[in-house]
């Protein structure tokens, strides 16, 4: 397991990562939306702003609150 940090003490396995998104689409932002009602998203942004949504191959969406591009380059 290669671990990313995502922001503010949150870490995600690397290999599990399958999509790293922007939340400002409405597509993206309904799958937050159906995530949550299915107990299946994992809040990483702390109370902050959501700047990125991460898709894992589990089918959990994570959302953290630093941008798709830094969390690229820590990959």
């Amino acid at each position: 397991m290669d671990p990313v940090h995502v922001g503010f003490g949150g870490i995600v396995a690397a290999n599990r990562i399958l999509a790293i998104l922007d939340p400002n689409s409405q597509p993206v932002r309904r799958m937050v939306r159906e995530a949550k009602k299915d107990g299946m998203a994992i809040d990483m942004t702390y109370g902050r702003k959501t700047r990125t949504v991460i898709i894992l191959d589990t089918g959990h969406i994570i959302t953290a609150a630093i941008q798709p591009e830094t969390i690229v380059g820590r990959l």
